[in-house]
């Protein structure tokens, strides 16, 4: 590998970090944002701003529930892939799931 290849990969290994961060990043403050706003339509006494949080509260659980479900699938392929003894893609199948929940989180 030329220096040119490993600067490439580098790079790339980075920037691939960085967006796996960066999704990690929005999806945990999904729950936050979801109990603030929660929290602000409990607190208010105007059917208006309930409504309009209580709508944007449940956009970032829907997120949640998105990245939890493809967790869910992920182990289920991670399990089906270790009984046929197919250890690469049980562990890729692993991976995948515990990306799903951390960004769940």
């Amino acid at each position: 590998m030329n220096i040119n290849q490993k600067k490439l990969t580098i790079i790339c290994a980075g920037m691939l970090l960085s967006v796996s961060t960066i999704n990690v990043y929005a999806a945990e403050s999904h729950i936050a944002l979801a109990l603030e706003h929660a929290q602000t339509a409990a607190k208010s006494g105007d059917t208006k701003t309930i409504s309009n949080h209580a709508d944007a509260a449940k956009g970032h659980i829907k997120v949640i529930d998105e990245h939890l479900k493809a967790g869910v699938i992920s182990l289920n392929a991670a399990i089906e892939h270790a009984k046929q003894g197919h250890t690469d893609l049980a562990k890729k199948s692993s991976e995948e799931a515990v990306l799903h929940l951390n960004a769940a989180q």
